[in-house]
């Protein structure tokens, strides 16, 4: 287990923690929480050894492997597919080993590097990596694509692939659903469930703490306090916890002025003054209770628009793309009404960022018409902040400019004063407001585009992933602002807190088309895993909720997906014929069996070919563990070693060879059945 004792850590001449101490036990899933800055990455270093504790002791059990994701960007030309392999440092350790032993020429050291590569799992390795980069949302066409050839966003989750890659007894993920869409984050938190070692996550996302983690510290002051429970149990248990501590605060206060009272009237006279002395005395024992001090919760809202046109927007056989030919969706028929809180659905690359980006000018649409309402004024939030920022500006330098162009469009001037109360609103007071952009955290160049929206009073909201880098409290706040905002709100987020307590409908962008779902986000979640199982499978996507069935996905990306027994022995596909509406039972009895007898007359030369795989794959098998067993026992002669090593090399490749013909082969007989 993980255990903290007496921890004072400090950074600079901030104190991070201060006599910090709590355990974590082998395999339980922690969530770490707390405002922003309040310590939690300083924390994170603290566990994995890049920091060390000022006083106290940090233990983590030397034998366990601790995973977490590289914050920095990778800079490689290897494909996906490899990089995320050599994430597992026990299978990228066996493959040197064999290389060196196949450079020497040693047969003994081949066949052990043979046993540690199993040791490892080198022959489902690549499918395991590969099925770690379907989940995150990376299409098939991308699995082996160079790494320089993502951007930031898709390269992180290269890097969180990666972390879940290696074999490890503990995992530390500060914020792992930053860079996710809401169909990889699902997946994400599947795989986050059944993960089997201790797992320590700081996230700010509702939802997914509570679907995963069922203990929670919380990072408050330079103290960590632990919680059982998810994050809404913490919560409950926290607000109960300073309720009674107020209230042990308020009755000592009380105790202390009676004290008081007692000696300053009666220390001055005789009879009384041993009594009085008496309470001195208690008093200065009594160990006083320090008043429950939490931070101010952040809260903003937005300006009363100066209009409400209604439609607020029509888009009629509208498409969306880039350049003049890249179309991504075609044929976008909506319109948006004053009021609307509207939440835009779909994975990455499908086009959410494509439609928002057309809605405010930024992209032109290639065909169709797009009609604004009158006076509609867009505040578009946009999924990198920091496209909307300047590094060398500062948030007054920003506001300043704002006021001057209200000015010249025939607004009011504003004084420096009223720019630094408006920008004191979202938590920048003092000197912050000369601060550089460069220099603020995720959160506050966060805080510093809400505030820019917010001056210029607009009655349409795009906000496209607003919430990456807020904490929970800020969260919070925004979902407050947009439910009393007047105007029309288009929201794309993976917070599925924050869609559930703004939106009332969603659009679905799939397939290249905008289409509205007819299904609530438990509905449109469990269809995403269904996804996410039918794509692992290579098989076809599930009716999309409302009924219409998405495109089939990509096929799965080799064939050691499948390689396990178990798959092998599901080889038989049955179809049935649909009945004739006008026939009897009879002949609908008829028609299936004849159905059932043309397609095992279609199949029977490829169920032959099975059969005759299964057996050869049976042999190699029985021959792999003799050979393996001999090398464990000792009893291969030193002049045999090579050949051996040599031999298990063959079973492998015909292994692997023979399994993708199996695929193939079961894909030809589905597909006979699906046209039967």
């Amino acid at each position: 287990m993980i255990v903290l004792r007496d921890v004072t850590l400090r950074r600079g001449a901030k104190v991070v923690l201060e006599r910090t101490s709590f355990t974590v036990h082998a395999g339980e899933k922690v969530g770490l929480v707390g405002r922003n800055g309040a310590g939690k990455s300083s924390l994170f270093a603290l566990l994995a050894g890049r920091l060390h504790a000022d006083k106290g002791d940090v233990e983590v059990p030397l034998r366990w492997r601790v995973g977490e994701v590289a914050q920095s960007m990778p800079e490689t030309g290897d494909g996906a597919t490899e990089f995320v392999l050599q994430g597992d440092e026990v299978l990228m350790r066996a493959q040197a080993q064999l290389i060196d032993a196949e450079t020497r020429g040693d047969g003994h050291a081949i066949a052990e590097a043979h046993l540690a590569l199993e040791e490892a799992g080198t022959f489902d390795a690549r499918a395991r990596a590969q099925a770690l980069l379907l989940g995150l949302g990376f299409r098939v066409e991308q699995l082996d694509a160079p790494v320089n050839s993502f951007s930031g966003g898709w390269r992180m989750r290269l890097q969180l692939a990666r972390a879940l890659m290696a074999p490890t007894d503990a995992l530390l993920l500060d914020e792992p659903t930053n860079h996710l869409d809401l169909d990889a984050l699902v997946w994400l938190e599947s795989w986050l469930v059944r993960y089997a070692g201790t797992l320590v996550v700081i996230s700010h996302d509702r939802e997914f703490l509570d679907a995963i983690t069922r203990v929670t510290l919380h990072v408050d002051a330079g103290h960590v306090d632990r919680y059982t429970g998810d994050y809404s149990a913490f919560e409950e248990a926290r607000a109960l916890r300073i309720e009674q501590a107020q209230t042990a605060y308020a009755k000592q206060q009380e105790r202390i002025a009676h004290l008081q009272r007692f000696i300053d009237r009666f220390k001055a006279k005789a009879t009384k003054a041993r009594q009085a002395q008496s309470r001195v005395k208690a008093l200065a024992r009594m160990e006083k209770l320090a008043p429950v001090l939490t931070a101010s919760d952040f809260q903003f809202e937005f300006r009363e628009p100066a209009s409400l046109p209604d439609p607020m927007l029509n888009l009629r056989g509208v498409s969306c793309g880039y350049g003049d030919s890249v179309i991504i969706l075609r044929n976008v028929t909506r319109s948006v009404r004053a009021g609307q809180r509207i939440g835009i659905l779909g994975a990455n690359g499908q086009g959410k960022s494509t439609l928002v980006k057309t809605i405010t000018g930024t992209l032109a649409p290639l065909a169709g018409s797009m009609v604004a309402g009158k006076g509609l004024a867009i505040g578009y939030f946009a999924q990198q902040e920091m496209d909307l920022l300047h590094e060398d500006d500062t948030p007054l330098q920003m506001m300043t400019r704002l006021a001057r162009k209200q000015v010249e469009q025939g607004g009011s001037d504003t004084r420096e004063q009223e720019l630094r109360n408006f920008l004191g609103q979202f938590a920048f007071a003092g000197d912050m407001v000369h601060q550089r952009v460069g220099t603020l955290s995720g959160g506050e160049r966060a805080r510093l585009v809400l505030a820019t929206i917010v001056w210029q009073r607009p009655n349409l909201l795009l906000l496209d992933e607003p919430t990456n880098h807020l904490d929970l409290t800020t969260r919070e706040a925004l979902s407050m602002a947009l439910n009393e905002f007047e105007g029309g709100v288009m929201l794309v987020s993976h917070d599925r807190a924050l869609l559930r307590e703004v939106c009332d409908e969603f659009w679905l962008v799939v397939d290249g088309a905008v289409d509205e779902l007819d299904a609530d986000l438990d509905e449109y979640q469990r269809w995403l895993l269904e996804v996410s199982r039918a794509r692992a499978r290579g098989g076809e996507a599930p009716a999309r909720p409302g009924g219409e069935r998405s495109a089939a996905p990509a096929a799965a990306p080799s064939a050691a997906a499948s390689r396990t027994a178990a798959s092998r022995a599901a080889t038989s596909a049955t179809v049935t014929a649909a009945p004739s509406p006008a026939g009897t039972r009879r002949d609908e009895r008829k028609q299936q069996a004849q159905s059932r007898a043309q397609l095992a007359n279609r199949t029977r030369p490829l169920r032959l070919e099975v059969q005759q795989i299964d057996a050869r794959l049976e042999k190699l098998g029985a021959e792999k563990t003799e050979l393996e067993g001999a090398l464990v026992a000792g009893t291969v002669a030193a002049d045999d070693m090579a050949e051996t090593g040599r031999r298990l090399n063959h079973i492998a490749a015909e292994t692997a060879m023979l399994e993708e013909r199996w695929l193939e082969l079961h894909a030809e007989i589905e597909a006979l059945g699906a046209g039967g």
